[in-house]
């Protein structure tokens, strides 16, 4: 009678026992792992944005493109730990290293991109950072912004965070200031009435 595939000692052993090194297993996330942090510090804030369809395939894509990459010809739940493991370790050491360099910090993360100052748009910085005015009107749109008359600022983060700036309250906010206004002054009319019925 065969030996069930569960119970065979080289099926166990390609579970657990890696068939790489693991010098080799914390070297391929370590050079991954830089190759990307440096290649989206290169390919700019708009990636990471992902301002349409095409951003979010690519970040999805990347995933899968580097995987075999990071574990080899390994399929080793060992090999898997350690791999992740390593990726781990290497990105505390260099967040616990940029938060004690700030000088350094912001050189690999980059500087906020200004793309609307006072109202206006700054079309040279939508070109450096290859945002349209379509992708930026949409980006407002998401944040409730009807127009652009109603931004002061938008800056583009190195994360690729939008920070958008008011340049005046907005139709929602003036009505509920306009509704507490009017509150206020019925409640005044009431505490008005009382005093006249406590003096009667």
């Amino acid at each position: 009678m065969p030996t069930p595939w569960f119970w065979a000692s080289d099926h166990w052993s390609q579970v657990f026992w890696p068939s790489l090194s693991v010098a080799e297993k914390i070297l391929r996330p370590v050079i991954v792992y830089t190759f990307l942090v440096i290649s989206l510090r290169i390919f700019g804030k708009r990636e990471l944005a992902q301002l349409n369809p095409f951003d979010f395939v690519v970040l999805i894509s990347l995933s899968n493109t580097v995987q075999n990459a990071i574990i080899g010809d390994d399929l080793s739940v060992t090999g898997g730990l350690i791999g992740a493991l390593a990726l781990l370790s290497v990105n505390y050491l260099v967040v616990r290293f940029l938060f004690g360099h700030r000088r350094l910090d912001q050189l690999v993360q980059g500087n906020p991109t200004v793309l609307i100052d006072k109202g206006k748009i700054i079309r040279s910085a939508l070109a450096k950072e290859l945002v349209t005015e379509a992708e930026l009107m949409t980006v407002l749109h998401r944040q409730s912004f009807t127009s652009l008359d109603e931004v002061q600022r938008c800056v583009l983060e190195p994360g690729g965070v939008f920070a958008i700036e008011g340049k005046q309250p907005r139709a929602a906010e003036r009505h509920h200031h306009e509704v507490m206004q009017q509150l206020d002054q019925l409640s005044r009319q009431i505490e008005a009435l009382k005093e006249q019925l406590r003096a009667t």
